[in-house]
């Protein structure tokens, strides 16, 4: 009989097992605690392909003892269903993985809902489409929802490191080692997509040849092959994919456009998402700041349109956010003034909060002079007065330079500089 692929073979048995999605099913963690009390509710897991969804439920089984089955809401039809419900009749509670569960139509939603309700069915349900706009409300409000997030690349190694070590049920028994040039390879072009990673270690192992020492050998060249993606690495230590996202950052800081275009490139090529889609938030804000306060919103609905559709889709949307970017005018003004406050609040540098301001909502506050002479800025018809905020010991105080280079924050200037003549 034919060997399953490796990354099945390789499923966790347990909780306990469980490669990332510490946020989950960690120590003291929602997954892990309903698993401890086996107490399971039905759920709903959803985030980009091959980081978990189907090992987190085949552990919640393996960590309760309770019958578990996987099912596929568009191949499979009611039938396959009722056979899984006269299961759950029979020995109480089964477990039962749908896939796709946004395409489970009405018909087989309508034969699955008295079992949840009761409890004999717990549906964890695994999407990669946000469960808030794909999935029926009827199912959604039976369900907790849960987002899993691509692994890191450390834990992505830590997957493929235990395949290879691991005799029972993994590559242990067949004399491979590999490089860690290319480990890291395996690791970070994946994507934070385990099961890709360990299917390609297994190609690689399965498709090289003994070397005279009688040990299969991977080298980075090998990875790439069985990978089907260029190693943007280009040393063992994985310096160069940050500097790549170093460049990218730069590179759109300094408006230059076909740069960022290229180091937008390797990123999309190594399949990395997660890392394109945080630096793209954080330049909105740092960059780009309040020189065009709407990048940032156009920024995060291109990055959720990416995740949405994916690869090789996502490369447009990512595009037109790094152009846009590129080309708005910059200003660093929000991120200097906030970390101008937050080193003198390190350095000791503030007081105590002007009677004025402080809570009045208490009976005695009056008498302790709380909140008295406060003056309510909507009680007056510019809906603002004069009025002091700051501790007296830094009453002066100016975190907050505002630079010219757009009309936004031209306009913001010239409404900060009057306030504060007043």
């Amino acid at each position: 009989m034919q060997q399953k692929p490796l990354a099945f073979r390789m499923r966790p048995r347990t909780i306990e097992e469980v490669v990332g999605q510490q946020h989950l099913v960690g120590e003291g963690k929602i997954i892990a605690r309903m698993v401890k009390a086996k107490q399971l509710t039905s759920m709903i897991l959803y985030g980009p392909p091959g980081i978990g969804k189907t090992s987190i439920a085949s552990a919640i089984a393996g960590s309760t003892q309770y019958a578990f089955r996987t099912l596929n809401a568009v191949t499979n039809n009611k039938k396959d269903m009722e056979i899984v419900a006269a299961e759950a009749k029979m020995s109480g509670k089964v477990i039962l993985l749908l896939d796709e569960v946004h395409r489970l139509d009405k018909a087989k939603q309508d034969f699955l809902l008295p079992y949840l309700e009761n409890g004999m069915i717990v549906l964890i349900g695994a999407t990669t489409s946000n469960p808030y706009h794909a999935i029926n409300p009827a199912i959604r409000s039976r369900c907790q929802i849960f987002e899993l997030k691509p692994l890191a690349p450390e834990e992505v190694k830590q997957a493929l490191k235990h395949a290879l070590e691991d005799e029972e049920r993994g590559l242990g028994n067949m004399k491979a080692e590999i490089s860690e040039e290319a480990l890291n390879h395996f690791a970070q072009g994946s994507g934070g997509d385990v099961r890709s990673s360990l299917n390609a270690l297994e190609l690689a192992v399965l498709s090289s040849d003994k070397g005279e020492d009688g040990i299969i050998h991977i080298d980075v060249q090998t990875a790439e092959e069985c990978l089907q993606k260029k190693s943007i690495a280009a040393d063992k230590d994985g310096d160069a994919h940050y500097d790549v996202i170093s460049a990218f950052q730069k590179s759109v800081r300094g408006s230059d456009v076909n740069a960022a275009l290229h180091y937008l490139g390797r990123l999309i090529e190594a399949g990395d998402l997660p890392s394109i889609s945080r630096r793209l938030i954080v330049i909105a804000y740092e960059d780009i700041g309040l020189a065009n306060p709407q990048a940032g919103v156009r920024t995060l609905a291109a990055i959720e349109t990416a995740e949405r559709i994916g690869f090789p889709e996502a490369r447009i949307p990512l595009a037109n956010a790094v152009i846009e970017l590129c080309l708005s005018p910059k200003s660093n003004s929000a991120i200097s003034a906030i970390d101008a406050a937050l080193e003198d609040i390190r350095k000791g540098v503030g007081g105590e909060v002007p009677d004025h301001l402080k809570d009045a909502h208490y009976k005695g506050a009056k008498e302790l002079g709380r909140g008295i002479s406060y003056l309510y800025p909507h009680d007056y018809e510019s809906g603002w007065v004069p009025q002091e905020y700051l501790p007296d010991k830094i009453r002066n105080k100016r975190y907050y330079k505002p630079k010219k280079t757009s009309k936004f924050e031209q306009a913001f200037a010239a409404v900060y500089e009057k306030l504060m003549r007043k």
